[in-house]
């Protein structure tokens, strides 16, 4: 307790924050935080110039797949829930992908000059639009089951033969599936949206097919049975084993029956995760406060009013200036993050907080049933894989239990909460004294100090 106390408190707040979302995305809490930001995949081995050799050696694409996956899956994107229908980590695509370079594995360009088939080092943005979505994602597919259909025929138990032809085949569907999604999520459109939702279930089709292959699977388990098995590195025998595991948990070894159970589950998963996602961002963009009155955005800074008045010209009102207004407010972070830190209308601070901190949870755009539904199907996933509950499945690839990451929070609950409580009162304290001066220097330049005393 003594070590927390010496810690400033705005440092302590936030690192706590930022500790408890990652293991409430890691447990049965999940679904109430939702944090995506962009991350970059460290380069597989098809970036000798993004990586040294001798990193590449040690730590092979697969372990940073899989490492970086957790990471992508526990700080996500504010529209949308922790829901991988796959944990496997060469089959991550349910999970979103941040875009990398593409891989060596290249894609016949039979449709076109199509941006999601052409090799490039960067992701191609600028030019790719809806229209792309389906052709490319099809035929990139058609050539993904391909290369799986052949190394299924001639898979050996070896890392060479195995793991690294595996890597090929999924890395290229990963990269473009992420482009696809992070474009979405900044470059939202109902074309876009209805590409996306055509081509979904036949990409987690190829996912399921992949997370319960059979010849795959074995290979793994003869690798870890081999004489060669001690010879690998301690992160290539960590990669073998996650793999074995994940494998389990996408089903595979599940009988014919409850295996098409399983992959209506997953299915339905990714359809509410997506729905989830757009009613987040729906909600996001449907709120919108036009002001009038100078007074009412007191303390916004000139880049802050510039953005509201150039949204409002936007939305119709063409006569808007950063001066004169009127000036629009959105749930966008630029603009909601500049009225928490700088508004001094408490009511403005107060309707906007509210209006972000309950989105999508009623009329039409309600994920309330969204949740509900996900909880339940989680819950019979959980049931065909003979877990007790979602967030043991969550913990069976991590190397905490349900039971110590709870235990966890309560310990960071109760060290840290009076400290807390005492930096929110110093920062509002903070906030007013800021105020106070500028109230008090505005009166001495106007020669009212000496009267103000008097009083």
């Amino acid at each position: 307790m003594r070590i927390i106390r010496r810690i400033p408190n705005t440092v302590l707040f936030n690192t706590i924050f930022v500790t408890v979302n990652i293991l409430m995305a890691s447990t049965r809490f999940s679904l109430s935080r939702s944090v995506h930001p962009i991350l970059k995949r460290p380069p597989c081995s098809s970036s000798p110039r993004f990586a040294p050799k001798a990193l590449l050696k040690s730590y092979p694409c697969p372990l940073w797949s899989s490492s970086f996956s957790f990471c992508l899956q526990t700080l996500h994107h504010s529209t949308s829930p922790y829901l991988s229908s796959s944990s496997f980590s060469f089959s991550s695509c349910s999970s979103f992908s941040p875009p990398s370079m593409a891989s060596s594995f290249t894609v016949d360009d039979s449709i076109g000059s199509n941006p999601l088939l052409q090799d490039f080092d960067f992701p191609p943005f600028d030019i790719v639009e809806a229209k792309h979505v389906r052709p490319g994602i099809r035929a990139l597919l058609k050539k993904v089951e391909s290369g799986l259909d052949e190394l299924e025929k001639t898979v050996e138990p070896s890392w060479p033969k195995l793991v690294e032809p595996l890597e090929k085949i999924v890395d290229r569907l990963t990269v473009v599936w992420g482009m696809v999604n992070h474009l979405k999520a900044v470059k939202d459109s109902a074309e876009l949206r209805a590409a996306i939702e055509e081509v979904q279930p036949e990409k987690v089709k190829f996912q399921l097919r992949l997370g319960q292959s059979k010849p795959i699977y074995n290979a793994f388990k003869a690798i870890k049975e081999s004489p060669d098995w001690q010879s690998l590195s301690e992160a290539r025998k960590r990669i073998v084993d996650a793999q074995i595991k994940e494998a389990v948990l996408n089903g595979v070894s599940l009988e014919d029956d409850k295996r098409e159970q399983f992959n209506k589950i997953e299915q339905e998963l990714e359809r509410l995760s997506r729905k989830f996602s757009e009613n987040v961002l729906d909600a996001t963009k449907k709120f919108e406060k036009l002001i009038t009155y100078n007074k009412e955005i007191d303390g916004l800074p000139a880049t802050a009013l510039g953005l509201a008045a150039q949204t409002a010209v936007s939305k119709g009102h063409e006569n808007a200036t950063a001066e004169n207004g009127p000036w629009m407010i959105t749930l966008d972070a630029p603009s909601f993050v500049s009225v928490m830190q700088h508004a001094r209308n408490r009511a403005l601070r107060e309707e906007v907080y509210r209006a972000y901190i309950t989105r999508a949870s009623s009329g039409d755009l309600d994920n309330t049933p969204i949740i509900n539904q996900i909880l339940k199907l989680r819950l019979e996933k959980a049931k065909l894989l003979n877990y007790n509950n979602y967030a043991e499945i969550s913990m069976a690839t991590k190397m905490a239990t349900v039971d110590k990451a709870e235990e966890l929070l309560e310990k960071i609950r109760s060290a840290s909460w009076d400290a807390a409580v005492q930096g929110i009162m110093l920062n509002l304290v903070y906030f007013w004294l800021k105020r106070l001066a500028i109230f008090r220097s505005l009166i001495y330049h106007m020669n009212l100090f000496p009267q103000c005393l008097s009083i």
